[in-house]
């Protein structure tokens, strides 16, 4: 049976005094690559554990959740640290796969460079391309390394030339695979791996062709970023640029963003046994030529009122600035927040102020208030290693902040600030859930607030037309995480329900209605009579009461209690249970009694009014028209633009954009749209992306709307 525990380092955390000893590093690529394999591989190269985890057998340190130990992907994001050559690396596992897009996005946020992860044998997928142009508009330093060189599907060669297409010309490889390991394009050795250690010797005389001319290509690579304007001329002139020049000048590069090396990896393990290749030369790259906090800037920062905060840097003794970029509920520990400090020094029992602001849609109230920080802790799986404070730009977690959650800003109680939100994509799936018991019920509420203060990508709807509870999500996989945690952590059975799309109705002519409500039976009798005209009005009309009573036959307190009525039976609707909209109703006739006539009877005979204009024309059911924007590789417009037309959608033009990409604009009923979320990533391999917003009602067509009533009748 497989060991489910992850062999860990307990004790005290890595730590440093300043923040040019920390390196902030996101890891970015798509699911099963080998990003949570290359995190175990890393921390035993160091001595931060003693034997590597395997993702099969649920040991890993990044993949510790049940969800992820189940599902054997990473669902999370998770932080792993570890010291080499003095220098405290915050490696930040992010999930590969694109529902989870909302923990990638955050561990881009307290990151200050991304490694991409790319496998030998997948090569590079639409989701990383995405993502490096994502680093590329806001400047993140990127270096790239490729797994499993070792494997027998690998190719290395078309892989690299696959990421200097998506990529760029300034994607340039340190070293290339070879049988014994690596050969290193500057220095020209080679490293031997085949004893099971790095062996440094001359490469074999078959590489030597290929070393020269992909040292060359990499030299003057180097040389074309390097601030040094007489170097080219120098190199063009035949002579031979130090390699230590060469070195500082990449590692510059790097640090700036722009120039990106390509390394490579091999992490053996089940069927492919071997020497674990290139952790000495990642870690290079990461320690040397990564930057350090005080290289990458702070992110805006206003006071809680929006007015400017003034210049802030990574500066231990600054005001204390830093960020909640996860947040997490553990069933014994309670809340843990995972938190970058930017500015300032955090500190266990200190007081902070806690602020969040710009969530409200998503089911995140505005908050300020002040909290006590409990303990500061580094995370390595489930283990916690103490820290006796967090410096600026180090990356800690802190426990039982009660009221924080995910994007929310900590800054000191005397100087309250606010961080600007990064950009989080709007969830576009909904799932309608219903508890399976009244207990389910009692304890869903409170479990779902938990889950949406953790989750920024997830929207909690309580629509109160369809009267169902919907979960806004990215995607499938990320809707059956939710329910899965909803289950597991706090014990709440639930089940998905068909979703109803927020339909209406309406009068398709004028009619006259006849509401009677005449009881006698013994005592105090009900009497109410009225008589009506109904019409309707243009699309978006809403509702018109319009009172020609004359000579007293309503008397006037009972006026309203017709209007009161006519509400209430157009929220139930008269045909399939939607709203009715739309109409203009005149009360012009009816009786009262001068002693059975109540407020009440006057309300049931609008209801019974409305109903009985309703039997005597026709009655059109409306559909919400939402205006929908595509944007799409240029490959997949025709086969878009094919499907949104196949879903009644009306496609309003299209117009190109920057990378090879199209926004397709459409008018689209949400009926149809409903999994459209799930459809366009199939359409478009992952690339696509697309936005909603209503638009106006329209009728549905009658072949629809038979179905629809036929249901309701059900």
């Amino acid at each position: 049976m497989a060991d489910k525990t992850a062999p860990q380092a307990a004790g005290r955390a890595p730590t440093v005094d300043q923040p040019d000893k920390i390196r902030n590093i996101a890891l970015v690529g798509h699911s099963g690559a080998g990003k949570t394999t290359l995190v175990e591989a890393l921390l035993a190269a160091t001595g931060t554990i003693q034997r590597p985890g395997r993702v099969e057998d649920g040991s890993t340190v990044s993949d510790h959740d049940e969800v992820e130990i189940r599902q054997q992907r990473s669902v999370n994001l998770s932080l792993a640290s570890f010291t080499h050559a003095g220098i405290k690396v915050n490696l930040l596992d992010t999930p590969g796969y694109a529902d989870f897009v909302g923990d990638l996005r955050a561990g881009l946020r307290a990151a200050d460079a991304a490694l991409f992860v790319v496998s030998a044998v997948d090569g590079v997928d639409g989701l990383t391309r995405m993502l490096w142009e994502e680093c590329a508009l806001v400047g993140m330093p990127r270096a790239v390394v490729i797994t499993k060189i070792d494997q027998q599907r690998g190719d290395f060669d078309e892989v690299l030339t696959a990421c200097q297409d998506a990529f760029g010309e300034s994607v340039l490889p340190c070293y290339f695979p070879c049988e014994a390991g690596l050969i290193g394009l500057l220095t020209g050795r080679c490293f031997d791996y085949s004893s099971g250690e790095r062996v440094e010797r001359d490469p074999d005389p078959e590489f030597l062709d290929r070393l020269a001319e992909q040292r060359g290509a990499l030299i003057e690579g180097i040389i074309q970023e390097s601030e040094d304007e007489t170097l080219m001329d120098r190199y063009l002139s035949g002579e031979q640029i130090d390699v230590k020049i060469l070195v500082e000048d990449l590692e510059k590069a790097v640090a700036r963003g722009s120039f990106y090396p390509v390394l490579a990896t091999s992490v053996p393990h089940g069927d492919h046994p071997g020497p674990v290749i290139g952790m000495r030369e990642l870690l290079e790259v990461m320690t040397q030529a990564f930057p350090s906090p005080l290289e990458h800037g702070i992110p805006a920062v206003t006071k809680v009122d929006g007015s400017p905060a003034g210049d802030l840097t990574c500066d231990l003794g600054g005001s204390l600035v830093a960020e909640v970029v996860k947040t997490t509920s553990d069933p014994y520990v309670g809340r843990i927040s995972l938190v970058r400090v930017f500015c300032g020094t955090l500190r266990p029992d200190e007081t902070v102020h806690v602020s969040g602001h710009g969530l409200a849609d998503r089911g995140h109230e505005d908050h300020d208030v002040d909290e006590r920080v409990g303990a500061i802790t580094s995370p390595l799986g489930k283990a916690q290693r103490t820290m006796s404070s967090c410096i600026a730009g180090d990356i800690c977690a802190v426990a039982k902040l009660t009221h924080a959650e995910t994007g929310d800003t900590i800054s000191s109680k005397d100087a309250p600030l606010l961080m600007a939100p990064w950009s989080m994509p709007d969830p576009l799936l909904p799932t309608a859930i219903q508890a399976k018991s009244k207990a389910d019920e009692d304890k869903l509420s409170q479990a779902l607030a938990r889950l949406v203060a953790e989750d920024p990508t997830l929207r909690l709807e309580n629509n109160s037309e369809t009267r169902q509870l919907v979960l806004w999500n990215m995607g499938e996989a990320h809707a059956d995480v939710l329910l899965d945690r909803l289950h597991s952590r706090y014990g709440v059975e639930v089940e998905t329900v068909p979703l109803r799309v927020p339909l209406r109705e309406t009068f398709g002519g004028k009619a006259q209605g006849l509401g009677r409500h005449v009881k006698q039976s013994g005592g105090h009798g009900q009497y109410g009579i009225c008589h009506i005209d109904v019409e309707p009005l243009p699309s978006g009309g809403g509702f018109e009461f319009v009172d020609k009573i004359v000579g007293g036959v309503v008397p006037r307190q009972f006026i309203p209690s017709v209007e009161k009525g006519l509400r209430m039976q157009m929220e139930r609707g008269v045909m399939a249970g939607y709203p009715l909209v739309d109409v203009r109703v005149t009360l012009h006739d009816g009786k009262a009694h001068s002693v059975d006539s109540s407020d009440m009877a006057f309300q049931t005979a609008g209801q019974l009014a409305l109903k009985d204009a309703a039997g005597k024309t026709q009655i059109l059911l409306l559909e919400p028209v939402d205006e929908v924007s595509v944007l799409v590789a240029d490959d997949y417009v025709g086969a878009v633009m094919s499907d949104l037309s196949s879903r009644r959608g009306r496609v309003l033009g299209t117009e190109t954009v920057a990378g090879g990409r199209s926004l397709i604009k459409a008018e689209v009923p949400q009926l149809e749209i409903t999994r459209y979320a799930i459809d366009l990533r199939s359409m478009s391999h992952g690339t696509g992306t697309f936005s909603r917003s209503f638009l106006r009602y329209e009728p549905l067509p009658s072949h629809l709307a038979e179905k629809v009533v036929a249901e309701a009748k059900e």
